[in-house]
């Protein structure tokens, strides 16, 4: 979708400015915010593609002048109504109601070890590989509706297959409840240039990790 986190290339945001020797946090409010997150999500009640797009589905006026970590507050907020695991009055007047434990509860003891798991994507798929290292691809240009992972700056590019990476989980109907539907990634090289047109730096390329619907040989 297009969305306001698709800013790659876009101008008129300022500078990048990478802060020396960042925190992990920039406050125990943050911490505590990726904690519950997490705990949260350890529920099973939604995956990470759906966490992501929720994410991305905020109004422009709200992600746009929010921090980091309240963008994920904010969707699970959405995320827990959502999935009936948090009501709009609990909501408003910041009150959990008196109601059993959730079955899939993470308890403090086991949070090491979940996170120790991680949640692997990659998926066994046993169509043969469209595309091969070195071929010429092109981007698909389309616009969905629901979440998808090709950059809006990269749609109908040119670029080169670096390599392929096997299986992973599908992103775009993953996140829309349809069904992992694995396909194969691919790492393709775009060189500036051809993305950005004469204002693009000369000797620049931009490596994308792609799924094999988003692209079409060249």
């Amino acid at each position: 979708m297009n969305g306001p986190h698709d800013l790659g290339g876009k101008m008129g945001f300022g500078p990048v400015a990478p802060e020396q020797d960042e925190p992990l946090f920039h406050g125990d409010w943050e911490a505590r915010a990726m904690g519950v997150v997490l705990a949260c999500g350890a529920l099973g009640a939604w995956n990470i593609d759906e966490s992501r797009h929720t994410r991305e589905s905020l109004p422009p006026s709200i992600y746009l002048s929010a921090s980091y970590y309240e963008i994920w507050t904010r969707a699970l907020e959405i995320l827990l109504t959502r999935h009936g695991l948090l009501t709009e009055t609990e909501l408003a007047e910041g009150q959990a109601m008196d109601l059993p434990a959730h079955p899939k509860r993470l308890p403090p003891e086991r949070v090491p070890a979940v996170l120790a798991k991680g949640g692997p994507c990659d998926r066994a798929v046993t169509a043969e590989a469209r595309f091969r290292p070195g071929d010429r691809v092109r981007t698909r240009v389309t616009h969905p509706r629901g979440h998808t992972r090709l950059p809006t700056y990269l749609m109908g590019h040119t670029g080169v297959v670096e390599s392929e990476h096997g299986g992973y989980v599908f992103p775009d109907s993953n996140a829309k409840g349809e069904g992992e539907q694995p396909q194969r990634l691919y790492t393709v090289v775009f060189d500036g240039t051809e993305v950005w047109g004469e204002g693009g730096e000369a000797g620049l390329t931009v490596s994308a990790d792609l799924w094999e619907s988003y692209l079409e040989h060249a």
